[in-house]
């Protein structure tokens, strides 16, 4: 059978990007092969081996690039060419994401300055627009409205965000918004250090959130939740909302809520 050089096995097999990230991964140690580590990169393996890396560099800017990437591969949804806001850009991992999925351009939106990662401000395909609060954003600002929005904010509840990103994006615009059960429970539900555990309470939170955004004329198409617990401890969900359409909506959505965070629970916070 056929034997290849492990770096170059790991780029042909889309494990890396390139042969010296792969390199660096090997020398590393992170690259197991027949679950034995191997620490040569010219080391010729098999090429239908079982090759698994254990840590896995983080391919964004940040780990919310990680979340997007979920979110859209679960929700099948299509970036290649489209217009894109990024509400609460931040660091910039949802605009990372949204690039290497080959948006055309992506327009970056943050009350804070200055936080976008370099490679990203320098990007020509990002139009940075910082110190600016969304609630205060109008459609006239821009030359065309939006084919997509994706949305990671905090400190803020969603149903403050959603109806301005309503119109700021087309008919049959999507969304993709992180719903974060910390800052939309009422303070009753929080608990110390601003969790919210409960599976209940998440179920309520993500059913609020629908609700509020049909309301306002958005379908629901998809909730999954986030592959990463914030360090704090909570878990997070995001929802897929399309603009002005009844088509191949859930129509099921509060089995489908508790389904997700049943999962989410099971995965992210097993019982000890």
């Amino acid at each position: 059978s056929k034997k290849e050089r492990l770096d170059i096995l790991l780029v042909e097999k889309g494990i890396f990007p390139t042969r010296e990230k792969a390199k660096s991964a090997i020398m590393a140690g992170e690259v197991l092969v027949g679950g034995e580590r191997v620490n040569k990169s010219g080391q010729r393996i098999k090429t239908e081996s079982n090759i698994s890396v254990i840590k896995k560099e983080t391919a964004y800017v940040s780990r919310g690039g990680e979340k997007l990437e979920k979110a859209l591969k679960v929700f099948n949804v299509n970036v290649k060419g489209k217009r894109v806001i990024d509400v609460g850009a931040s660091t910039g991992g949802f605009t990372d994401c949204l690039l290497k999925s080959r948006a055309q351009k992506v327009y970056c939106i943050d009350v804070g300055y200055g936080q976008l990662a370099w490679k990203l401000q320098k990007d020509s395909r990002v139009v940075v627009i910082d110190r600016t609060n969304i609630r205060y954003l109008t459609a006239d600002k821009f030359d065309d409205l939006f084919e997509l929005a994706t949305i990671d904010v905090s400190f803020i509840s969603l149903d403050k965000v959603l109806p301005v990103v309503y119109s700021l994006i087309k008919e049959r615009g999507e969304v993709v918004a992180l719903i974060k059960p910390q800052f939309e429970a009422g303070r009753e539900f929080i608990q110390k250090g601003g969790l919210v555990k409960k599976a209940e309470v998440h179920q309520m939170v993500i059913e609020k959130v629908g609700e509020k955004a049909q309301e306002m004329g958005f379908s629901i198409h998809g909730l999954t939740f986030s592959p990463l617990k914030k360090v704090s401890g909570n878990i997070e969900y995001l929802i897929y909302l399309v603009k002005n359409t009844g088509k191949d909506k859930i129509n099921n959505f509060p089995q489908i809520i508790e389904e997700v965070v049943k999962k989410a629970h099971q995965e992210l916070s097993p019982k000890k």
